[in-house]
């Protein structure tokens, strides 16, 4: 389908997607969105929010509506400590995630499928059990802000909030450490997960850290002791893992994977 308010284009041949359509005029992709939700670009719907653009098109249809807009490019001081304000200012970028660890900016590639189906198949296990357990408490998941103290935004894969906790969920973050985080590893963020971000978790006091890693197929719980990790259970394959804390709560490794 062909559309600009019901207006057809020109029929050059080369097709752009939004990112490189918004580097060839200098915008922001977030400017080039923008745009064509109001129609003020012309563009071709290949399917469901799928759009392709000719520059010489949009180009004349910028120039006829006097539309100027120059990308905004953020670049953070290396010598500041980031803040959840500043983390607000951050521009979107399609295929990437923000998070600031202990006042320093971590950008990520988008989780892989794999990641998305472990992390969904323990989530709705982890609802499950905690339906019954604590059935005011709450399940999240990621894209959903963290704020550990003035200096860390995080966005755990999965995270859950007991019923007494109710006080740090705010309308458009979590406010303070949840009771339990689950982060599901990938190549890209091993490292991050496996020091960086535990030794946060561990500050901030969570009380309960797991990872799971869907390439080794293993999940290891800690639990705080002494405020300190400590390996709690664990298990890999198609073993069965119970925690000594969440009485009740087994996982099925196998249906993860």
């Amino acid at each position: 389908m062909i559309t600009l308010g019901g207006d057809r284009m020109s029929d050059d041949k080369e097709l752009l997607t939004a990112q490189v359509l918004a580097k060839a005029l200098d915008f922001s992709v977030e400017t080039i969105w923008r745009y064509t939700r109001e129609n003020k670009i012309p563009y071709i719907e290949l399917g469901s929010k799928q759009y392709r653009y000719r520059l010489t098109d949009v180009i004349n249809s910028l120039s006829c509506s006097q539309i100027r807009e120059k990308a905004v490019e953020y670049k953070a001081d290396p010598t500041k400590k980031l803040t959840y304000e500043d983390y607000l200012k951050l521009p979107e970028e399609p295929g990437y995630s923000y998070e600031i660890l202990d006042g320093l900016l971590v950008k990520d590639p988008s989780p892989t499928v794999l990641h998305q189906r472990v992390s969904r198949r323990l989530q709705r296990l982890l609802e499950d059990y905690f339906a019954i357990s604590d059935p005011t408490g709450e399940i999240f998941d990621a894209p959903l802000d963290v704020t550990l103290g003035d200096y860390t935004v995080v966005h755990p894969d999965i995270f859950y909030i007991a019923s007494r906790q109710e006080e740090i969920v705010l309308h458009a973050r979590i406010d303070g450490p949840p009771t339990l985080v689950v982060e599901v590893i990938s190549p890209s963020t091993s490292r991050k997960d496996r020091l960086r971000k535990l030794r946060i978790y561990q500050q901030a006091q969570v009380r309960h850290y797991w990872l799971v890693n869907p390439d080794e197929k293993t999940l290891e719980c800690f639990a705080l002791k002494d405020g300190a990790y400590t390996f709690a259970a664990g298990g890999m394959d198609d073993e069965v893992v119970e925690h000594p804390t969440f009485v009740g709560l087994s996982v099925d490794l196998k249906i993860l994977w």
